[in-house]
């Protein structure tokens, strides 16, 4: 009898050894601190759902910082090339992969009510898939409306935009600054702080929700509210070659905790990073807020629709917005 039950013990301690060695870890490349927004409401409970619905045969492990290479532009090329199985960054970095994506973008595309994910998630299948190539998409989503974030400077009308030297993530919101009669000055956001401290910009265009995670509120002191200025786009990708690679019940741990879900718990962060961000500032006296009124906001769309009516004519794109909007 006790020879059966050490029999028995034996199996079992196999059979974890056996599980252990089929065990999988997942390399999540990310390029800021772990106590960014994203880490919470993507790499986080990515993480936690996928161990969950494997019991633990699959897992993923944040590399925060730039543990696995430094730089945002080149997130998605770490992902193709394998040096991490999934990352995220901005479309934004490299505008030209993504031209229709980048609709989502533009001042007006996302209207009152509207969530940036929904739109791009219906456009996907039909009008955005082309331009992940190598890559499963885990999550696509928007930010918060982007504002106008400067240091001793105070804007309150297109016309106080004249020569100014501004920030950007990418193409479009080069265009509005354009057309604001600034400069676009396009670098990475980390970079950003510096940048602004030292004056080589003047201020900058991004979702307010950045203003916290990235430290701005030390080195700007006027804020901008209500232009319609357009949204900042994201994504999380992970390796297509990877995913393919693994068996089905694990496969369907990815799928059961990304794609819309994992998008709108992104882009429900964002919001509420950016809405108690802007609480704050509005109860610090040391910084200006601006909230346009009507007239002002008038002003601003002026010089701003015009050019998201430009970029999806020269894209011939009128059916990419459409179908965000599942019209």
């Amino acid at each position: 009898m006790k020879h059966v039950t050490r029999l028995a013990a034996a199996a079992l301690f196999l059979a974890g050894l056996s599980a252990a060695a089929k065990a999988e870890e997942l390399k999540f490349a990310s390029f800021v601190p772990p106590q960014h927004t994203v880490t919470a409401s993507v790499i986080d409970k990515l993480a936690e759902g996928v161990n969950a619905a494997t019991n633990g045969a699959l897992t993923i492990r944040n590399y925060p910082g730039g543990e696995l290479g430094a730089g945002p532009v080149e997130q998605y090329v770490r992902v193709v090339q394998g040096a991490a199985d999934m990352s995220w960054s901005l479309q934004g970095y490299t505008s030209s992969q993504f031209p229709k994506t980048m609709i989502i973008e533009l001042p007006g595309a996302v209207k009152d009510g509207a969530t940036g994910y929904d739109m791009l998630w219906n456009a996907y299948d039909s009008h955005l898939a082309s331009e992940y190539p190598g890559t499963k998409p885990l999550a696509l989503w928007v930010s918060e409306p982007n504002v106008i974030i400067m240091r001793d400077k105070q804007i309150r009308t297109p016309q106080d935009m004249a020569g100014l030297k501004i920030r950007v993530a990418g193409s479009v919101a080069a265009d509005v600054v354009t057309a604001l009669g600034a400069t676009p000055v396009q670098m990475p956001i980390p970079q950003v702080y510096n940048a602004l401290q030292t004056g080589l910009i003047d201020g900058i265009i991004t979702g307010s929700s950045a203003i916290a995670d990235f430290k701005l509120l030390e080195v700007a002191n006027s804020y901008t509210i209500g232009a319609p200025l357009g949204r900042i786009a994201f994504f999380a990708v992970m390796n297509q070659a990877k995913y393919d690679s693994l068996p089905d019940d694990q496969k369907a741990a990815i799928d059961a905790n990304s794609g819309r879900a994992l998008s709108k718990s992104a882009e429900d962060a964002w919001n509420a990073k950016a809405d108690q961000t802007i609480a704050g500032l509005k109860a610090d006296p040391k910084k200006t807020v601006i909230e346009l009124d009507a007239a002002g906001i008038e002003a601003f769309a002026k010089a701003t629709l015009p050019v998201a009516d430009k970029v999806i004519a020269d894209l011939g794109a009128q059916d990419v917005l459409k179908a965000m909007r599942g019209e």
